[in-house]
């Protein structure tokens, strides 16, 4: 599945690190995911999760809490009330660039982060919570021994998860404000708690509060068997086939187009190159329904993530070769079992083309090898050759084209 790595502006001004999980054709709706406390976008549930539900056709967008992963800032400065801003700042990135999500997750305190947000992402239906504390201030079981020392000194050093983090006063006066409960009450939003009754981290007693406080459309699904961070691959696909079936009937995730998108549909489409400024050279292609990632080798200074902009170029040219012979294949009803193109792209020297107009410098070559397949006699492959340099993307490439090039508005 393909995924777009970028960042966008958080609650404070920081730069946070994000991912978004494509599917590979067209995209059902967009959903919002908040990772567990000190972990990250990419850590397993949440990765996980995030590509099963991208083959469901739920882009899912996943991002690191300030300071933590490739975000900027400093996690001591964080707070619970900074984490539901920036989940808010999350969700009208998508709004502005393209979807406002629809669907809201949130596992361990990140569920408590996403029902606080959720009343501030409008467009949101759906809500999901896996392992949620039903109260904020559980978090602070984790670092139990050092609550008072951090009061009395205002910041201490605490070890989570086997790694060193700072907690200050405020994050605990700010975890002990939050009414949790008394917001999933006026949610007014589809809600499914997900929760493990051996869960040893939250107790499935915060699964209770949470989904006795909530008014319906309410569901409750048990996690039997899995552990707080959902660290068996099965569990988090059958989190995700969950979500995607339980969230069907308060989303439109199939919804057929309307006789206006069909038109449109068949109408040529944009194409659209965006950087994606993960890395110096990525972009991120979207026509239609589709993405992809193109990008350059690394011995040019890409990551090699995709495509190269040449790569495309022939596959434009392949694609459309090999459709045309099999149209005309089949409209002559000739045995043809599979066109295979095979392109490379070269410069060579102008002296060295007999039948090219230009005699000086470099000169483009595209050599280009036809594979057929079939029972056909020497008169239909030589008739199949011929129709495939009557694709359109080959007459563009051999003829005179005009480039049109303006800034946008």
């Amino acid at each position: 599945m393909p995924i777009e790595r970028f960042q966008f502006t958080g609650s404070e001004g920081h730069q946070l690190a994000a991912a978004l999980d494509t599917p590979d054709g067209p995209i059902r709706a967009y959903a919002l995911f908040a990772h567990c406390f000190t972990c990250g976008k990419d850590v397993l549930a949440a990765r996980r999760i995030a590509v099963a539900l991208a083959a469901r056709g739920i882009a899912t967008l996943r991002f690191d809490f300030t300071g933590l992963g490739s975000s900027e800032g400093d996690f001591a400065n964080s707070t619970f009330s900074s984490n539901v801003a920036d989940l808010v700042r999350a969700a009208g990135h998508l709004r502005e660039t393209r979807q406002a999500p629809t669907i809201l997750i949130g596992h361990s305190l990140g569920g408590a982060a996403i029902l606080a947000a959720a009343g501030q992402i409008p467009e949101a239906k759906a809500v999901v919570t896996i392992a949620a504390p039903s109260d904020p201030a559980h978090v602070t079981h984790l670092f139990k021994d050092k609550v008072e020392d951090i009061r009395a000194q205002g910041e201490v050093e605490v070890s989570l998860a086997g790694r060193p983090f700072r907690i200050k006063r405020e994050f605990l006066d700010d975890v002990a404000e939050h009414r949790l409960t008394e917001q999933v009450a006026q949610l007014r939003k589809a809600l499914l708690v997900m929760h493990s009754p051996t869960d040893d981290t939250v107790g499935i007693d915060n699964a209770t509060h949470i989904f006795v406080a909530a008014k319906h459309p309410k569901s409750f699904v048990s996690l039997a068997g899995s552990d707080h961070l959902l660290s068996g691959k099965q569990d988090a696909a059958y989190v995700a086939d969950v979500i995607g079936a339980w969230a069907a009937r308060y989303v439109d995730l199939g919804a057929p187009l309307s006789n206006a998108a069909n038109n449109a549909a068949e109408a040529p489409r944009n194409v659209v190159v965006r950087e994606t400024r993960n890395s110096k050279l990525q972009q991120v292609i979207t026509t239609g329904p589709h993405q992809m990632l193109a990008d350059e080798p690394v011995a040019v200074g890409g990551q090699d993530s995709g495509p190269g902009p040449y790569d495309f170029l022939l596959a434009g040219l392949g694609a459309c070769t090999s459709m045309t012979m099999r149209m005309y294949a089949d409209r002559k009803s000739l045995p043809l079992d599979r066109v295979t193109v095979t392109l490379h792209h070269s410069k060579i020297h102008a002296k060295d083309c007999d039948e090219c107009e230009t005699r000086d410098g470099m000169l483009d070559q595209i050599d280009r090898v036809i594979k057929i397949d079939g029972t056909l006699d020497a008169d239909q492959r030589k008739r199949l050759m011929e129709i495939a340099d009557k694709c359109p993307v080959h007459r563009t490439l051999t003829s005179e084209i005009r480039i049109v090039t303006k800034g946008a508005e």
